[in-house]
Order: structure tokens, then C-alpha cells, then sequence
């Protein structure tokens, strides 16, 4: 998954210091839990080079999720990425942006937050009924769920 606008709001908050924060929600890592439970690999993409200490602390230190799960790839990069790495017929992805929107038309299973830009919500086979960073990630993993359930 994407991680900024879709498990968090997305905006970055710079003090007079310069140092940067993100808005993370409380509901996410029910979602995670289900998808753990369901024997998911979970992998999680950022763009931000900026803010990416932050997105580590929430995904590595926070969730103790192994530090290769989490990877800094470009907008322009992820295609290629994911194509590199994983089966796309197996591949749900949750995404947010414009350049995400060829994705989520490519792989198994393409989920945008509410909250996401208009391309990616009309390329999803699914939108969630929360805005990022405030339940996304647990309505897409309850609809992954329920898809798994349908197909056994």
C-alpha cells in the first residue's frame, strides 16, 4: 500500500524549526491485524524522502514491521516496482494519486481511500467508505477479507 494519503492524511506539518509530522489514525492497525490474520504480506510504499523517518518510526518501530517492508519509491517508479517484486494477479493495492491510478487498474485488486484523488477512486474496483489516515486501511482490509471469504 501507499502510505501517505492513505495511511495517513497525507499532509505534512512543518514547525518553525523545520521539523516535519504526519497525521496517522487510531483505526488503521485493526486493518492491519485482519490482514495479518488473513496471511498477507503487507509492503508499504512512500514517495517522501522528507518524511520518511516519520513513516519509519509509525511502520517500523511502531507496528515492528521488518524495515524491507517499508520502501522509498517514486511516483514514477511504482509500476515498475511492483512489477518487479510481486505477481500483479495477486496483488491488492490501496493508493491514493494520480500516478497511481494505471496501478490500480493493473493489479488483482485496486482500493482507493474516500478521501483519494478523483483518477485513482474512478481506476479502483473499490473505494472505502473512510478518508485516509481515518479508517481506510481497516475498510480495505475488511473488503479483502470479504472478497477471500467469497472466493472459497
Amino acid at each position: 500500500m501507499d502510505v501517505d494519503g492513505v495511511l495517513n492524511t497525507g499532509h505534512l506539518l512543518y514547525s518553525s524549526e523545520g521539523k516535519s509530522y504526519k497525521v496517522f489514525g487510531p483505526h488503521d492497525k485493526d486493518g492491519i491485524k485482519i490482514a495479518k490474520k488473513l496471511g498477507l504480506t503487507i509492503n508499504f510504499i512512500t514517495a517522501d524522502e522528507v518524511g520518511f523517518p516519520i513513516t519509519y518510526a509509525r511502520i517500523v518501530k511502531d507496528w515492528k514491521f521488518d524495515p524491507s517492508q517499508l520502501t522509498l519509491v517514486t511516483e514514477e517508479d511504482r509500476l515498475s516496482w511492483i512489477e518487479t517484486n510481486f505477481d500483479l494477479s495477486k496483488v491488492a493495492y490501496v493508493a491514493d494519486g494520480i500516478n497511481d491510478a494505471p496501478i490500480l487498474k493493473k493489479v488483482a485488486l485496486g482500493i482507493a481511500p474516500k478521501s483519494a484523488r478523483r483518477e485513482a477512486k474512478q481506476a479502483a474496483q473499490f473505494v472505502t467508505e473512510s478518508d485516509a489516515g481515518s479508517g481506510a486501511v481497516l475498510d480495505a482490509c475488511i473488503h479483502i477479507r470479504e472478497v477471500m471469504n467469497a472466493q472459497v
